[in-house]
């Protein structure tokens, strides 16, 4: 099971004011108190576009549709990141059970949480469940910005 407990040092640093201030409601709840949106309610959810996913709340470049599978779940998934250290892992026991959060490594936001092993036909056998208000999508090919890793 992935998990980076040790604390990362997050590039985009903000006051929690600043973040109320910058992110709808909806978007706070989940990427900075760790919420969920409703199955089948996310944008992206089913989506086959092309493009780059980016962090809502930072713009950090997190999956690419070529890694994107529809697992039926009602959210997001995938199955791997862009590239190694652009998110982090944390260990959940929340809600009864035993999860792997997902976080931006940029800025420490709520992405979603990440299943292994329950047999998913993919190249990783892992799923990436995340949130769509947690996502933007930058729509078009799949080139990464310069700063990309």
């Amino acid at each position: 099971m992935r998990t980076s407990e040790s604390p990362a040092t997050p590039t985009v640093v903000k006051t929690d004011a600043q973040w109320r201030n910058e992110l709808s409601p909806a978007e706070y709840q989940v990427l900075r108190q760790a919420g969920t949106e409703r199955p089948y309610t996310g944008e992206y959810w089913d989506s086959t576009q092309e493009g780059v996913y980016e962090c809502r709340a930072c713009g950090a470049e997190l999956f690419t549709s070529k890694e994107k599978f529809s697992s039926h779940c009602g959210w997001p998934s995938f199955f791997a990141p862009l590239a190694d250290g652009t998110v982090r892992y944390i260990h959940d026991n929340s809600m009864g059970m035993q999860r792997v959060e997902v976080r931006c490594s940029a800025c420490e936001s709520h992405l979603g949480h990440l299943f292994e092993g329950e047999g998913y036909d993919t190249p990783t056998d892992e799923r990436f469940c995340i949130n769509s208000v947690s996502l933007k999508l930058r729509e078009g090919t799949q080139e990464l910005s310069p700063e990309a890793p």
